[in-house]
């Protein structure tokens, strides 16, 4: 295990910012752990910006909260995978995010 590839892992949690950073950080060298959690992490950064997009057109202060709870149990997820070094893949879309962003190295 090395320090700098879970610290890039956890960093890509932080924001999608946090996760631009992520990706620019594990260019040279790669790591393979770094490089999951950021695509786990980007992916659900995308996810709940696409459906708060959504929901600010279509307001249903119901749906708010199942997207708020649907973002922090995977967020927590992810997370707590990254700090306990395992490549766990996030419940239901954490299979999509590794196969939709390939770009991501």
């Amino acid at each position: 295990m090395e320090k700098q590839d879970k610290k890039i892992a956890i960093i890509s949690y932080f924001t999608i910012i946090g996760a631009i950073i992520a990706i620019s950080m594990n260019n040279e060298p790669k790591h393979d752990f770094a490089r999951f959690h950021t695509r786990q992490a980007f992916g659900l950064h995308l996810i709940f910006h696409a459906f708060a997009l959504f929901l600010s057109q279509w307001f249903n202060q119901y749906a708010w909260y199942g997207l708020y709870v649907f973002y922090l149990v995977l967020w927590g997820y992810g997370f707590t995978g990254a700090l306990n070094y395992k490549k766990q893949e996030m419940p239901i879309v954490g299979p999509l995010f590794q196969k939709w962003f390939t770009f991501i190295q």
